[in-house]
């Protein structure tokens, strides 16, 4: 390589590499907003080229002030997990390679890496082995992939070809799901052409009540696709997915699990009751960004009949080769050219073993419930869920009070919680999902919190 070219690529690693040593100290919110670094970058398209060396350190020293401490392990936002350091070279790899994952045979490298971890995932699951494997961008085209692969497959059962004569004059697709399903869902339908859910009644932490599933089974005898989740977005509560899967299969309907973060507890032998029943549905989606800790953007999408699949997101042309045997990746995912985001998965896998995904879930699951113990134990505070999971719910008394604990708390700088609506109420939630949240960041974490509140009149 030429020093010119290998000039930027050092730089790059350099700053890269400052910056994951210091994320566990930095200040968790961003010091910038958009037009400072717009401003720091310049907003006019320069007319001659620049030093590449140049405009990478320019790059890090605009954009670093403005970014979000996300790999931090006090940072609790939304659900985002940190980053192994293995997955984050073997994504490096990924950039430099530059492969189109699509196609199978004329890029046999990376796939040959995807599949096995696809296999891997399907084995640390439990899910069927027949199982077909595609790596989305998120939860949300995970989603879209399962529940296109279900509205192939009931439209089809219905006498319907959905991809040779689209929704006009098909019979109605009905959508079952319960009231606190996730919005990625709604997305996901919206995108297909479905609409919106019918929504079935769900228990206090957000469990889809399986005799109203079966009552609402029971009242049509249309195309049916039921959405169940692992892992609600607030409490972290699991639907009784086998009871739930077995109640559409009596009705002729699909079963599609949302597990973006929860699919994971099948993974350890301590939360399998979590899970039970999982391998009854049809189709699954996760996100590996999120509880394994792999960089942004890999979803994982499964369907457990893959010609479904093939037949709702295949695409056939000349120019595309088409693999003699197996599965061509583009016949699995909405896209048909995406990095080969897999890779990372599979150096995860690799690294921690069947035992060390295991003791990642097992330790995130410990840190949330020390820190729902700790935080129970400061006055004003209410916990809102059952901490079975990852996620922990908590009040600060009346709605305008939380915002503004949950405002102090960020303003502080050290640790990162988001705040939401559930049950009617403003809730301040903190998602434990980066493996680096251990006791002494918890404890860390409870001493922010009791500053915020001490700083609210």
């Amino acid at each position: 390589m030429e020093p010119d070219a290998q000039r930027p690529l050092d730089l790059a690693f350099a700053r890269a590499v400052a910056w994951l040593e210091a994320v566990p100290e930095r200040h968790v919110a961003p010091a910038t907003g958009v037009d400072a670094v717009q401003d720091r970058l310049g907003r006019v398209l320069p007319e001659a080229g620049q030093d590449p060396a140049a405009v990478v350190g320019r790059l890090a020293d605009a954009v670093e002030p403005a970014l979000i401490a996300s790999q931090s392990p006090r940072f609790y936002g939304w659900v985002i997990g940190g980053t192994h350091p293995v997955a984050v070279a073997a994504d490096w790899l990924v950039t430099a390679w530059d492969q189109n994952a699509a196609m199978r045979e004329p890029m046999p490298g990376t796939s040959a890496v995807e599949e096995l971890a696809g296999r891997w995932l399907l084995d640390l699951l439990g899910l069927p082995a027949t199982a077909s494997v595609g790596f989305t961008t998120g939860a949300t085209t995970a989603n879209l992939a399962g529940l296109a692969a279900a509205r192939h497959r009931v439209l089809a059962d219905a006498g319907w070809d959905v991809e040779a004569h689209g929704l006009g004059g098909a019979p109605r697709v009905r959508v079952l799901a319960g009231a606190e399903r996730h919005g990625s869902v709604d997305l996901a339908l919206r995108y297909l052409g479905l609409g919106a859910a019918t929504l079935v009644p769900a228990d206090r932490e957000g469990r889809i009540d399986v005799a109203a599933l079966e009552a609402e089974l029971a009242r049509s005898s249309d195309p049916t696709i039921v959405v169940l989740q692992a892992g609600n977005l607030h409490s972290g509560a699991f639907d009784d997915v086998g009871a739930a899967s077995d109640a559409a299969h009596r009705h002729g309907a699909w079963a599609h699990v949302d597990g973006a973060f929860g699919l994971w507890a099948a993974a350890t032998p301590r939360l399998t009751h979590l899970a039970a029943g999982l391998a009854r549905a049809d189709s699954w989606a996760t996100d590996a960004h999120k509880t394994l800790n792999t960089p942004y953007d890999c979803g994982v999408s499964f369907v457990a009949h893959p010609a479904d699949a093939v037949a709702a997101l295949g695409a056939q042309a000349s120019y595309l080769v088409a693999t003699a045997s197996g599965l061509d990746p583009w016949t699995l995912v909405p896209e048909m050219s995406r990095r080969a985001r897999g890779v990372p998965v599979w150096a995860t896998l690799a690294a921690l073993g069947r035992s060390g995904v295991a003791a990642l879930v097992d330790g995130l699951v410990a840190a949330a419930a020390l820190l729902a113990d700790e935080l129970g134990r400061l006055a004003g505070v209410e916990i809102l869920n059952d901490v079975v999971y990852t996620q922990v719910c908590v009040t600060f008394g009346a709605d305008e009070r939380t915002a503004a604990v949950a405002d102090a708390l960020r303003a502080q700088g050290e640790v990162y919680a988001s705040t939401s609506r559930w049950h009617d109420r403003t809730v301040l939630r903190f998602s434990v999902s980066n493996a680096w949240t251990d006791a002494g960041q918890v404890r860390r974490t409870v001493e922010a919190v009791r500053r915020a509140i001490d700083a609210v009149p």
